[in-house]
């Protein structure tokens, strides 16, 4: 009998011999300890398959109770791949599932190491022997042999005939439909249609379009290139997935013949097909179901989900295939040029379907990229109220969306995308989310961080992610971290104004005024990543009070916004000007930028900016009204209920002498005030509740308290980044010293301020009086 360290495993160039221990490159022997070996040998017995780390503990570390079992399996994981030329991030061979195990991704042909010697065995055996062994050997062939064989072939058709083809950790890429129909209407439509109904599988995983765009670009294809099969099985193989779906349409006579056919990228195998017929135009959308149904049974999913989740495609898109078509190419549009260039597509599928729920939910998403955050909410609050007739995935992301931009409930957001996560292992959508809206508006970097690493093994080519995780670890002040991960995303070549902009923060962060005006260079002339770059030169340029200069750069940002039709955009650049003029006492210009923010936009960001600036300029009334109005109008949001009402509050109390009320009111902030604001945009806006608090501990005389809250500030410069309290926090932590009598300190922190500031512009209010308070303690 065959034990299964007889087993010798062909993959690529390598061979590995289970019995003997070895490990063979093209013939050559390549070096591998003993732990990692076993592990590899673990894998390949489950090729294709996830292996718990609980299996890997039990057959490699059982009973080992002096081991480190995360640790030593994660150095194994890393010998492994060392001896494989393996990536961690683009894997070929061995893949991290996380928060589940390990997958070995490439087929391995087994062979019994057992041949060689039972053929040696036969060269021993007389002819004489041999004869009298078949002889003896023939009576049974037709009594016990013939039946046998039957009963094999028999198993073995069923097997072949029942097997699941595919598993829940593979992917697969969708072609274009090949259409001879000479209607253009199924161009794009049928595709984006079949993956609508694919999507609904918490069994199948397509790779997005972002991927598949950057798939196509290191191809040397056009970002409009069709996807027929031959792209689309190099773009399969290029993705390490294993499987494409390509599908036809034909006219036969007033009837359509639809075809789909689930083609291994490796071998070419055919793994399933099928083929419906519609009996006309109106049709063609029904048959699209039946045969998206049919083949997920065909390629292993259960009849159970498939029948669970399996709304119909008129229910889940829409009836339209014109919508359809419009619909689809939006979504190449986004992948290929950007949120604004995709906005015209998705207006115009509703225009054509009004209760096209996902066109409103996609509008949505476009219109908050671009920081229409009123048009988003509006586009996205139709989407939930025609989301009972979506699939279960889509109604995931328009209820995940409703929790975030419209109630901005962040805690119902957040069980939402958990939910989601959990039902749709493999999307990675939920875990963007997470990371990059939900955990940081609740100060939950290490979460965020986690989430994000999850969304980037996801999606290798989703920039955002990368951005994401970028923030998270800039957050946590794990700056090499930080930039590795943008090094990351550059590799691949991967861009994107939000990449740009935190390649920028980087470099201030490490006062590296070279690589930021590098980054400046790079940036002009580019839409969307002009106006963003801009914007942050005024930023770094106040921090260090260039003041003059940074309302240059500001009025830029914000007139380039507005060229662009990105009114919610400018607004918000208006209302950092103004937060900036008012920290800074300059109550004239303040009042002037918080106008003209509120001018551009009424969004819940911009009137908070502008109430707080007004507070500070000294227009009370105007800012109470705003304030009460941001009650009224979002009841139910997080960050309105717990950091910017109660902020507001506490300043227009401070401003009218009453500092312990200020302090008193600000209490509801205190679990949420490490998060970042949602919305004044990604450098700027962040523990305003803490300085607030630090002020009216000045006004109250406690010293000692409010030294502590300004020194809370400096002590969080990842979450601060380039916003002017991170400056000014050096400024009040010397007069909460000096109020104290402690003349040391206090002459210190002034002097840190003042050498931050040394180039400063003259004339600056803050500037003056700072050189008067240090005069003092001379």
């Amino acid at each position: 009998m065959e034990t299964p360290s007889a087993i010798i495993y062909q993959f690529g160039p390598f061979e590995v011999n289970a019995s003997s221990g070895e490990l063979l490159k093209q013939g050559k022997r390549v070096k591998l300890q003993e732990q990692p070996f076993r592990l590899l040998v673990i894998l390949l017995e489950n090729s294709g398959k996830v292996v718990s780390g609980e299996e890997i503990q039990r057959r490699i570390w059982q009973g080992n109770t002096f081991v480190d079992f995360d640790s030593s399996l994660r150095v194994a994981v890393r010998k492994m791949r060392e001896a494989l030329g393996d990536d961690a991030e683009n894997p070929r061979y061995i893949e991290t599932i996380p928060r589940r195990g390990y997958r070995f991704l490439v087929p391995a042909v087994q062979r019994s190491d057992s041949v060689n010697r039972i053929a040696e065995g036969d060269k021993a055996s007389t002819t004489a022997e041999r004869g009298a062994e078949i002889r003896t050997s023939n009576k049974w062939i037709f009594v016990i042999v013939i039946p046998l064989l039957v009963a094999v072939l028999g198993t073995f058709r069923f097997f072949f005939a029942s097997k699941r083809v595919l598993t829940e950790e593979e992917t697969v890429v969708l072609a274009d439909f090949a259409n001879s129909t000479s209607d253009p209407v199924f161009d794009g439509a049928l595709r984006q249609g079949l993956a609508v109904q694919l999507e609904q599988s918490p069994f199948l995983s397509l790779i997005s379009e972002e991927r598949t765009h950057r798939t196509l670009q290191l191809m040397g294809q056009p970002a409009d290139a069709r996807l027929t099969p031959e792209i689309a099985l190099e773009v399969c193989e290029r993705t390490a997935s294993v499987a494409v779906l390509d599908g036809s349409i034909a006219s036969l006579g007033n009837q359509y013949v639809l075809g789909l056919r689930a083609k291994d990228c490796r071998t070419g195998d055919v793994l399933a097909e099928e083929q419906v017929q519609a009996a006309k135009k109106e049709n063609v959308l029904n048959a699209l179901d039946q045969i998206a149904s049919k083949l997920r049974a065909r390629v292993g999913e259960s009849l159970a989900t498939v029948k669970k989740h399996d709304t119909p495609l008129a229910e889940a898109t829409t009836p339209s295939l014109e919508a359809l078509k419009a619909y689809s190419a939006g979504w190449k549009v986004l992948s290929s040029t950007g949120s604004a260039a995709a906005v015209p597509f998705f207006q115009y599928a509703i225009e054509i379907d009004p209760k096209f729920a996902m066109a409103y939910a996609a509008l949505g998403r476009m219109y908050g990229d671009i920081g229409e955050s009123i048009l988003s909410a509006e586009n996205t609050s139709k989407a939930y109220q025609l989301r009972h007739h979506v699939s279960d995935y889509e109604k995931f992301f328009i209820s995940a969306s409703y929790d975030w931009q419209v109630t901005g409930d962040v805690e119902k957001a957040e069980q939402t995308c958990e939910l989601w996560a959990q039902a749709y292992p493999r999307a990675m959508i939920p875990h963007a989310f997470l990371s990059g809206a939900i955990y940081p508006a609740l100060g939950k970097y290490e979460r965020s961080v986690e989430e994000a690493k999850i969304a980037v093994q996801l999606d290798p080519d989703f920039p955002i992610a990368y951005f994401i995780l970028s923030s998270s670890d800039l957050a946590l002040e794990r700056i090499d971290e930080a930039e590795n991960t943008l090094q990351r995303a550059y590799q691949r070549d991967l861009k994107s104004p939000e990449l740009a902009v935190q390649q920028y923060l980087v470099g201030f962060w490490r006062d590296d005024k070279a690589k930021m005006q590098k980054d400046v260079a790079e940036a002009q002339g580019k839409s969307g990543m002009e106006d963003l770059i801009s914007n942050s030169q005024a930023l770094a340029l106040a921090y260090s009070g260039h003041l003059v200069e940074a309302r240059r750069m500001s009025e830029r940002a914000s007139d380039l916004a507005q060229k662009a039709g990105h009114r919610g955009m400018a607004a918000l650049y208006e209302v950092q000007a103004a937060l900036r003029e008012s920290l800074f006492g300059n109550k004239i210009a303040a009042e002037q930028r918080a106008v003209a923010a509120l001018g551009l936009s009424k969004s819940r960001d911009v009137q908070y900016g502008a109430a707080f600036a007004l507070a500070l300029a000294g227009d009370y009334p105007r800012s109470q009204a705003l304030t009460n109005d941001l009650a009224n109008r979002f009841p139910n949001d997080t960050t309105a209920r717990f950091s910017y009402v109660p902020t507001l509050r506490a300043v227009l109390a401070l401003k009218r002498g009453e500092p312990l009320r200020a302090i008193e009111l600000l209490q509801t902030a205190i679990p949420y005030e490490f998060g970042t604001a949602p919305g004044i945009l990604y450098d700027s806006g962040n523990f305003y509740a803490v300085y607030v608090r630090g002020q009216s501990y000045l006004a109250a005389h406690q010293n000692r308290d409010a030294a502590r809250e300004f020194q809370n500030i400096l002590d969080h410069r990842g979450i601060v980044l380039s916003d002017p309290i991170g400056a000014l926090a050096h400024l009040y932590v010397g007069r909460a010293y000096a109020i104290g009598g402690d003349t040391a300190k206090a002459k210190a922190a002034y002097q840190d301020f003042l050498t931050l500031w040394k180039d400063a512009d003259p004339n600056i209010p803050i500037v003056t009086q700072a050189k008067v308070g240090y005069a003092k303690l001379q």
